[in-house]
C-alpha cells in the first residue's frame, strides 16, 4: 500500500514547501553579503578615521570658500559666492605664483627624471658596490624635507662657509686666483637655488622607478636585438625608451603631484621672496598673515582640484602599467 503526497493545484493554493532551487540561490546570496561584510568590517574604523581627517575638512573649506571672511573682523562676515575664485584668477600676486608653480615644477620634474634616467642606466649594470651606490644614491628621498632644505641653505649656499663657494675658492686656487669671486646663490638667483635643492631630493625617486622599468625589460628581446647587431643607441632609442613610457608617465605625473605641493623648500630658503613665492606659500601667507580665509581657502579648493586632475592622470597610468604587465606576464 502506498501513499502519496499531493499539494493543492487549485488557483486559490498556496505553496507549503520551498522551492529547491530558489532557496539555495537566496542563501548563497546570503552567505556571500555576509562574508563580504565580515572582510569589510575591520576596514572600517579606517574609513571612518579617513573621512574625518580628510573629507569634513575640505568640506569645510569649501564652505569657507564662498563668505567674505576676515579673522581680523570677524563680523563682517558675508556670504559672496564664487567671488573668492574669481579673485583667485584675477589678483596679480595670486597669478604670480601659479605662474611661479608651474615653472618651478616643470623645471624640477623634467630635470629630475633626465638625472634619474641616467642614474638607472647607470644602475642597470653589474658592478662592485651597486648595492652600495643605489643606497647612497636614495638617501636624500628619505631626509626630511624640511631638513634637506636647510642642508642646502646652510651647508651649501652660504656665502661665508657653504659647500659651494668652498668649492668655487679651491678651483680658483688651482690657478692662481687666491680671492675669487663668492657668490650669495639664494639672493642671485632665488627661484634656481630652490629648484636645485627639489631636484636633489626627487632625482632618487625617479631613478627608483625607471630603475624598475629597466629591470622588466624582456631580457630575450634584448639578447636578440645584440645578435642582429643593433648597437647600444639603438636599443635605448627602439627598445628602451618605449618599454619606460609607461614608467615615464608615471614617474612626471607623481612627481607633478608633489612638486605642485611643495612648501618647505620655499618657506626655509627664500621665506617666498624674490620671485620664489609658489600657489601654496602664497596661500598660506593670505590665512596665516593676512587673515583671508575666503580668500585662502578658495585657493587651497583650486590647489586641490589641479592635484586630483594630476592624479587621475597617474592613477591611469598606473593601471594601464599593470595591465601591461598583467598581458605581458
Amino acid at each position: 500500500m502506498s501513499t502519496s503526497l499531493s499539494t493543492p493545484a487549485g488557483p486559490g493554493a498556496r505553496r507549503t514547501s520551498p522551492d529547491p532551487v530558489a532557496r539555495p540561490a537566496h542563501d548563497r546570496r546570503r552567505s556571500d553579503r555576509m562574508r563580504a561584510w565580515a572582510t569589510r568590517a575591520p576596514l572600517l574604523p579606517a574609513l571612518v578615521f579617513l573621512i574625518a581627517v580628510t573629507q569634513l575638512p575640505f568640506v569645510a573649506t569649501l564652505v569657507i570658500s564662498l563668505f567674505d571672511w576676515n579673522s581680523l573682523d570677524p563680523d563682517e562676515r558675508a556670504f559672496t559666492g564664487l567671488s573668492n575664485y574669481a579673485l583667485v584668477f584675477t589678483d596679480p600676486a595670486l597669478r604670480e605664483s601659479v605662474l611661479t608653480t608651474v615653472l618651478l615644477t616643470a623645471a624640477v620634474v623634467v630635470t629630475a627624471v633626465v638625472l634619474g634616467l641616467l642614474l638607472a642606466l647607470l644602475l642597470d649594470r653589474a658592478f662592485p658596490g651597486r648595492g652600495l651606490v643605489r643606497t647612497l644614491l636614495i638617501t636624500p628621498f628619505l631626509l626630511v624635507p624640511v631638513s634637506a632644505a636647510l642642508l642646502w641653505k646652510h651647508a651649501l649656499y652660504n656665502p661665508e662657509y657653504g659647500l659651494l663657494n668652498g668649492a668655487l675658492t679651491w678651483v680658483a686656487g688651482l690657478f692662481g686666483d687666491e680671492s675669487p669671486a663668492q657668490p650669495d646663490w639664494i639672493s642671485e638667483m632665488p627661484l634656481l637655488a630652490v629648484a636645485a635643492s627639489l631636484v636633489w631630493q626627487w632625482t632618487p625617486f625617479m631613478m627608483l622607478i625607471l630603475l624598475a622599468g629597466l629591470q622588466s625589460r624582456p631580457a630575450e628581446t634584448m639578447e636578440a636585438a645584440r645578435l642582429d647587431g643593433a648597437g647600444a643607441w639603438q636599443i635605448f632609442l627602439y627598445l628602451t625608451l618605449p618599454h619606460l613610457r609607461r614608467y615615464l608617465e608615471l614617474g612626471i605625473l607623481l612627481g607633478s603631484v608633489y612638486i605642485v605641493q611643495n612648501f618647505d623648500a620655499v618657506f626655509t630658503l627664500t621665506s617666498g621672496g624674490l620671485g620664489t613665492a609658489n600657489l601654496p606659500y602664497t596661500i598660506y601667507q593670505t590665512f596665516y598673515q593676512a587673515h583671508e580665509y575666503g580668500l585662502a581657502s578658495a585657493a587651497g579648493v583650486v590647489v586641490v582640484i589641479g592635484t586630483i586632475v594630476i592624479a587621475t592622470f597617474a592613477l591611469r597610468a598606473v593601471s594601464s602599467l599593470f595591465r601591461e604587465e598583467a598581458t605581458r606576464a
